[in-house]
């Protein structure tokens, strides 16, 4: 399956996250894609099935894979130390219900599928992508005034 978007303003986020340091770049990344993307995890939340024991309590927004699927997975950007990765779903390190949310999601030889994810990632991609437009701009914001006012108490200690 493809999936096109069009996208806009990508040059002047760069820019602006030029202002900054990387640390604190990374950090306006993190906070705006996991702010811009509870919405959804409260989507999939909702469209859990009601008997799915410990499922709707795993479900979270991280940076961080749990080792069997971080070792499975393959990262687009392995050499660049600026890039950020948010993965949104049931978490293994949040309980049982991380255990068997694929096995919900795509179902198996005795039941049958009852996704959540998708339905959800269906249901809110677009307001999602706008939502981290707004975001990334306010955390930007703060942060390059948080760096302004630093800068200044620097220059003014001599």
């Amino acid at each position: 399956m493809t999936v096109t978007m069009d996208t806009q303003g990508f040059a002047e986020l760069e820019d602006a996250l030029d202002q900054l340091s990387k640390s604190a770049g990374k950090g306006v990344l993190r906070r705006s894609l996991k702010k811009a993307a509870a919405p959804m995890v409260e989507a999939a939340i909702a469209k859990v099935p009601v008997d799915s024991g410990d499922l709707k309590g795993s479900i979270t927004v991280s940076t961080r894979l749990a080792k069997r699927q971080a070792g499975k997975h393959r990262r687009m950007f392995r050499d660049d130390r600026a890039s950020i990765e948010m993965f949104l779903g049931p978490s293994y390190d949040l309980g049982d219900g991380g255990r068997h949310g694929h096995l919900v999601e795509f179902g198996t030889e005795h039941s049958a599928p009852q996704p959540f994810m998708r339905p959800a990632w269906d249901q809110d991609q677009k307001a999602m992508l706008d939502r981290l437009s707004r975001e990334l701009w306010a955390e930007l914001d703060k942060s390059i005034k948080r760096a302004e006012r630093k800068a200044a108490r620097a220059a003014a200690k001599g």
